[in-house]
């Protein structure tokens, strides 16, 4: 794909555009000279009026990619599909929409897609694609699909569960990433990379036949990590060579730090209202 590909960041847990606003939440605006893209859509507190402040019109939209079912990815996509104007094209593995919980220490709390969100996709005005393969969204635009978990380092180990009592884990299958193919390199999209960045990016790799990763953008899900998985996670990120990363969302504080750290030409800053162009 030779075109440039614009991305701008619609929701995020930090702020770096004037008028803009903040959440604990995910969602990136993609555009192509022909398609206008969602991946994810944060709580959707923010969603409508950052894209106003950012000068991007929600009704252009033409696909909503999920990377996950949980409520922060998840929260605004029935405001954007009440939104659109065109038909729209809705992306999710399956269980995605499935019940989704997690075990702390004041109790079970529903962390899942909302009932009214849920209720729109599979409404019937909508095409919803639920797959859990990868898939094309748009030219050069794909869809992981479920990840191969093949690095025993990045198990799950938080306590999220499918059931209101905690008793059924959850491994989220249903966690994916997308990824765009440029003259340059991939470029990939993360939502909160449950299924662990390392295996994420091999997973890419894998389906582009090696190709090199030109940029990592979103949530890497290491707010909990332990320092060995840090320096683990560094030494391995170290072999993809990427000339762009931007940790966000979940990514946490201190292994943000630990990464600008190690890769301090590579790291650059995302937030509410970053614009990339790739």
């Amino acid at each position: 794909m030779s075109a440039d590909i614009r991305i701008a960041i619609l929701s995020d847990n930090t702020v770096g555009a004037r008028n803009a606003l903040g959440e604990h939440g995910l969602a990136f605006w993609v555009e192509t000279s022909r398609h206008r893209l969602l991946f994810d859509t944060g709580q959707g507190f923010v969603l409508a009026h950052n894209a106003r402040a950012l000068g991007l019109n929600l009704r252009l939209v033409d696909s909503v990619i999920l990377s996950h079912g949980h409520y922060d990815h998840t929260g605004g996509l029935a405001g954007v599909l009440h939104a659109t104007t065109g038909p729209v094209m809705v992306y999710a593995h399956p269980a995605a929409l499935l019940t989704k919980y997690q075990r702390g220490e004041t109790g079970v709390r529903d962390i899942g897609m909302s009932a009214e969100c849920r209720d729109v996709i599979l409404g019937g005005r909508y095409r919803f694609t639920p797959s859990s393969r990868s898939a094309e969204v748009a030219p050069g635009l794909r869809m992981t699909g479920e990840i191969p978990r093949l690095h025993p380092g990045e198990a799950i180990t938080e306590p999220f569960c499918r059931d209101a009592a905690g008793q059924e884990a959850d491994l989220l299958p249903d966690d994916q990433a997308l990824f765009i193919e440029t003259d340059r390199g991939t470029v990939v999209l993360l939502g909160c990379a449950h299924a662990g960045i390392i295996n994420t990016l091999d997973h890419v790799q894998s389906l582009t036949d090696g190709k090199p990763i030109r940029a990592v953008l979103g949530g890497m899900h290491l707010r909990s990590a332990t320092e060995d998985r840090l320096t683990w996670t560094k030494r391995a990120l170290s072999r993809f060579k990427i000339n762009c990363l931007v940790p966000m969302h979940c990514t946490g504080p201190k292994a943000a730090a630990a990464l600008w750290t190690a890769f301090p030409l590579a790291c650059q800053a995302g937030g509410t209202g970053a614009h990339f162009i790739f």
